[in-house]
Formats: structure tokens, sequence, C-alpha cells
């Protein structure tokens, strides 16, 4: 097989590249590879760390108590007052209440004293 390559008015002739595979005999080993690779890359950079983000804020939400203070994802501060299984009641500023969802809840400003 010759390959040709036309440059201006001369074709250029190029030999055959000799010793090198014609067909794909090692390549689908080498991109399964690569494909396990960006997999694994994928997951130890991206998956992981967020299910280990995902774990800790559950178990934060799980274990909130009368007198915590919170902040909720909307950004009101507050401190917890009644806790029940699915809702929170806070108070913020002078006895203003809200009762909010727990999954709302961003992060934890002071635990209360044990």
């Amino acid at each position: 097989m010759e390959l040709w390559i036309a440059i201006s008015a001369q074709p250029l002739r190029l030999a055959p590249l000799a010793g090198l595979p014609q067909g794909g005999g090692g390549s689908g080993f080498v991109f399964f590879f690569q494909l396990i690779a960006i997999i694994a890359i994928f997951y130890f950079l991206l998956i992981r760390p967020q299910r280990k983000e995902q774990k800790r804020h559950r178990e934060m939400v799980a274990a909130l108590k009368k007198g915590d203070g919170v902040v909720t994802a909307g950004g009101i501060v507050g401190k917890v007052i009644h806790a029940q299984e699915h809702h929170l009641t806070i108070v913020t500023a002078e006895n203003t209440r809200l009762v909010i969802e727990r999954s709302k809840i961003a992060t934890l400003t002071n635990p209360r004293d044990s």
C-alpha cells in the first residue's frame, strides 16, 4: 500500500509504514485499560469525596438537638428550640420562630453545651 500526498504541483510519494501493525490487535486492551483508569480517577476525585460529605451532613443533621446553633441553606441563622423527626423549630432574632425541614440545615454554628 502506497500513500500519495499532493503538495503544490509535485506529488509526494511516501513509503508504506513497515513494521507497524495494520490491524487493531492490542488496541482493545489499551482502550479497556484507559477506560478503567478514567473511571477510577472520576471515582476517587469526584464521587468518593461527595459521598463522604453527604454522609457527614446526614450524621450532623440527625444529631441536631435543642440548643444547637444552625445556619439554613437559605442563610437564616438561628437556634434550635424544638426538634422533631423531620422538622426543626428554630428561633431567630427576637422570638421569631421558624419551622424548617432537617435536610435544609447547611451548617452547625455552635454545638449545644453538653
